[in-house]
């Protein structure tokens, strides 16, 4: 029996509602995105609820019609006509949103929204992913008049609400700004509920699926089912399934815990440098991977010394990520999930921590970068996990599956860029506290920072 289909609440519909009070009609929307991230849903509900009447233009599966009403599209006056036609619904000017969904698949329809936009009748919203990828823009005028929103799978806090919880994070919020502690058994029951997002994710087809079913094995293969759909779009990218490869390996190339994602160790040393530049933008397009660079000279202006050459992939979605760590099993049995949601899997979980921590910081619209340098030794490097620019400070940041009573590389960058540090973090599976300088913080206020 198919499932209900939820339509869960999402910050992203306040970020619309700016749009259009700010706007007033002077641009179009365009919401990027991951495949899968709930993109058309949250538009439509919005098109339903804040406008009078709507059409909904969906390019995976589009009438023939309405593609020749866009290839006329100076006859704007016809082209209205048309579009009312096709989908009976009746446009009122100032009153209606016309939506162009998976607008990627259609270039001259996203190129016609400078004219529309001047048109002036109606409002439009645009969703797409791969929007940047060549193929896309060929041959087309990439409108400016667009406000662009980037969307990411649900956080912790939407997850939260799906789940009918709209106490714990205004209450996390709370105490982090008292630097209150939360206890003991708190912590490790909010610790519990964090893991089973962690395990779950943020796609809106697994949460869908885990409402419905509670079962995590049945949520596991509606996770496989979105990573082959990302595997069969990145091969549309590169056919030779290089960027899936690469995609499929970051589980494992995070737990080596080395301080760069090392390509050749996945797929050799194939094609010029300057297709595999191509091919890694590609990915970052994707808004599948998040991307975290090294800074080479730590400060304020960390994108002045970026090394693109230097870099760590995430899994955009920790769910996602979760099910690509155990991809040799056809699907991760219950017993699995169980274990990680009790914290009782006999494996290093660091990797899976640093995950959750990139994405946490990405959905909050942070830029990732991390930092290593040699030992006084020479043989080891010292790593930072990740930096965050405050103001005219940094934020040095650890990341911590266990033990916090050791945070050497944490002091001594401290130490080494003094000038620039303001407040320092270790985030870990404990409560919150002070440990001198550092603040000890608990995975799940992550977000907070």
């Amino acid at each position: 029996m198919a499932q209900k289909k939820i339509v869960f609440r999402r910050k992203l519909y306040d970020k619309m509602l700016e749009w259009k009070r700010s706007k007033n009609g002077e641009t179009a929307l365009l919401i990027k995105g991951a495949r899968r991230i709930g993109k058309s849903t949250i538009v439509e509900e919005f098109a339903k609820n804040e406008y009078e009447t709507y059409i909904l233009i969906d390019f995976s599966d589009v009438p023939a019609a309405v593609l020749e009403a866009i290839d006329n599209i100076a006859d704007k006056n016809n082209f209205f006509f048309q579009l009312q036609f096709i989908y009976g619904v009746k446009l009122h000017e100032r009153k209606s949103v016309i939506i162009f969904d998976e607008v990627q698949l259609c270039p001259k329809a996203r190129q016609a929204i400078k004219h529309l936009v001047k048109d002036g009748r109606y409002d439009y919203i645009e969703t797409g992913s791969l929007l940047s990828i060549k193929k896309n823009t060929k041959d087309i005028v990439i409108p400016s008049e667009e406000t662009r929103i980037t969307m990411f799978p649900m956080d912790y806090e939407e997850f939260r609400w799906a789940l009918g919880d709209d106490v714990t994070i205004p209450m996390l919020r709370e105490a982090f700004e008292a630097h209150r502690s939360l206890g003991d058994a708190v912590t490790r029951q909010l610790l519990r509920d964090f893991r089973l997002y962690m395990l779950v994710g943020g796609m809106p087809q697994a949460i869908n699926t885990y409402l419905a079913t509670n079962n995590l094995s049945d949520v596991d293969a509606t996770k496989r089912e979105i990573i082959e759909l990302y595997v069969d779009d990145f091969r549309k990218i590169d056919p030779s399934g290089r960027a899936g490869r690469l995609f499929k390996a970051i589980p494992s190339e995070l737990a080596k815990n080395t301080s760069r994602y090392q390509t050749t160790s996945v797929i050799g040393q194939k094609g010029k440098a300057e297709d595999m530049e191509r091919l890694l933008e590609d990915m970052e397009d994707s808004l599948t991977v998040n991307f975290s660079y090294h800074a080479n000279s730590p400060s304020v202006g960390l994108s002045l010394h970026k090394d693109i050459n230097a870099y760590k992939m995430f899994v955009s979605d920790t769910g996602l990520f979760i099910t690509l760590a155990f991809w040799d099993k056809s699907v991760v049995e219950n017993e699995i999930y169980h274990k990680l949601l009790s914290d009782k899997l006999a494996a290093d979980l660091g990797y899976v921590y640093e995950n959750v921590v990139a994405q946490m910081l990405k959905s909050s619209e942070n830029e990732l970068y991390y930092h290593t340098w040699p030992t006084e030794s020479g043989k080891h490097n010292y790593e930072v996990d990740f930096l965050l620019s405050r103001g005219n400070k940094l934020w040095p940041i650890e990341v911590k599956s266990s033990g916090y009573s050791n945070h050497k590389s944490l002091d001594e960058f401290c130490k080494k860029y003094s000038e620039w540090v303001s407040n320092r973090f270790l985030i870990y599976t404990k409560d919150f506290r002070k440990d001198g300088e550092t603040t000890l913080l608990p995975v799940f206020m992550t977000a907070l920072l």
